[in-house]
């Protein structure tokens, strides 16, 4: 290896660790908020970069269909809670089951042949997923095991495969790049692609970081975070919170996907590995810490690229072990209940 090569490979593996990055936030946000490990994330970038996919090719997205169902659904559900006498917060109901998904329904059918409105329609596609999800499959377990809500993620995760076959058959796609350009730099070839895929992940992560310590919905999340009870006695809408936490993962998935697709070719099941590296990522942060999951996934982003390089057969291997000294670490730096008993 001489040093061209090695320089190529670092800025795969920063491409890599910037798609991985805004992965681990996404978990980190849901798990800190709802203690749900979320693995359909993944699920979330390959539905986002498929129905660009199909909007560039003139089609609708099945997507669309998706989440008018699982919007229908979500108001049936809050209908029959409100009949029962339980209090629901109607407006932001009616922001998940109608007005996001009755404006994504309006975009993808007038047939949008502009990059803009294509990438406007995927993300009013896709970003609805989350809170829906929540609704439905996640928060009638609220007071359920970290266990429970992790076999919950599994089975969802494994719905959410099957339809992404049955919606997009198993060929690949790809999507036009947001950016053409070309050039030299040291040696490099450095396409437009990747400049506007770590600009994106850094002004995201920037936006989460202000989002949190500087506005009021961002530290109510940080409250319910840190503290569920305490949040719900001070008055935060835990339930709300949830919410909030889920659309902030669909929005930051549906980014990956739209940044993913022109690089690589993507099919149904991509995004299970994807989001099991943002998983390896927020592992890392101890699914707690988002600096910590950032700088995992520069970690994973540059073992898989050099991993490629010297033992490309056992690249994912490689990623997936690192989990393993992070869990011994983390072990033995923890203090056990029992022990100290």
């Amino acid at each position: 290896m001489d040093l061209q090569i090695a320089m190529l490979l670092a800025q795969d593996g920063l491409v890599n660790g910037a798609v991985y990055g805004m992965m681990a936030l996404a978990l980190v946000l849901v798990f800190s908020v709802t203690r749900i490990i979320f693995i359909p994330q993944g699920e979330l970038v390959a539905y986002a970069a498929l129905s660009m996919a199909a909007l560039q090719a003139g089609g609708v997205p099945a997507t669309l269909w998706l989440v008018l169902t699982l919007a229908g659904l979500a108001l049936v559900v809050e209908a029959w809670r409100w009949r029962r006498g339980v209090l629901v917060d109607w407006p932001s109901t009616l922001v998940w089951t109608v007005l996001l998904p009755g404006a994504a329904c309006a975009l993808v059918l007038l047939r949008p042949t502009s990059l803009v409105m294509q990438t406007m329609a995927t993300l009013l596609l896709v970003t609805p997923l989350g809170p829906l999800l929540y609704r439905l499959a996640y928060r009638p377990l609220v007071d359920a095991t970290v266990l429970m809500l992790l076999i919950v993620s599994v089975a969802l995760d494994g719905v959410l495969v099957g339809l992404g076959l049955l919606f997009f058959g198993a060929e690949g796609s790809r999507t036009s790049a947001f950016s053409e350009l070309h050039f030299e730099w040291g040696g490099l070839t450095i396409t437009g692609q990747s400049l506007v895929v770590v600009g994106v992940a850094f002004g995201l992560v920037t936006a989460m970081f202000l989002f949190f310590g500087r506005t009021l919905i961002g530290k109510a999340l940080r409250a319910t975070a840190m503290n569920r009870v305490g949040a719900r006695l001070m008055g935060i809408p835990t339930e709300l919170a949830g919410d909030v936490s889920f659309a902030l993962a669909g929005f930051i998935g549906a980014v990956c996907g739209l940044l993913i697709a022109p690089l690589t070719t993507m099919y149904y099941d991509t995004g299970f590995l994807i989001g099991l590296k943002g998983f390896v990522a927020a592992i890392v942060g101890g699914l707690a810490s988002y600096p910590l999951a950032l700088a995992g996934a520069l970690l994973v982003g540059q073992l898989e690229a050099f991993a490629s390089f010297w033992a490309s057969p056992f690249k994912e291997v490689l990623v997936f072990t690192l989990i393993i000294p992070v869990l011994l670490w983390r072990s033995l730096r923890s203090h056990h209940v029992e022990d100290e008993e």
